[in-house]
């Protein structure tokens, strides 16, 4: 069963762009928002949002159905997804 993924990411983050690939490699489907790329209300909201998930707001911010994985951690992402 797919979990629902979704990655809170820099767009100039080394980290997050590794995180990316290594679910595209993956072949896992997931949704995520460049947070440095939003303005406004629009970014207030989004990172409101990932605090909740991640106090220190650090990025990636991975949440795999009700899991966060804070940070590029292949292994604990792997499992998390139950591959």
């Amino acid at each position: 069963m797919q979990r629902s993924v979704n990655i809170y990411t820099l767009s100039t983050c080394s980290h997050c762009k590794a995180t990316k690939k290594f679910l595209d490699d993956c072949a896992v489907k997931y949704e995520f928002t460049d947070v440095d790329l939003l303005d406004g209300e629009e970014r207030v909201a989004i990172l409101k949002d990932v605090k909740k998930w991640n106090p220190r707001c650090s990025f990636p911010t991975i949440i795999i159905g009700d899991r966060v994985i804070v940070g590029y951690r292949e292994d604990e992402i792997k499992e998390a997804l139950g591959l």
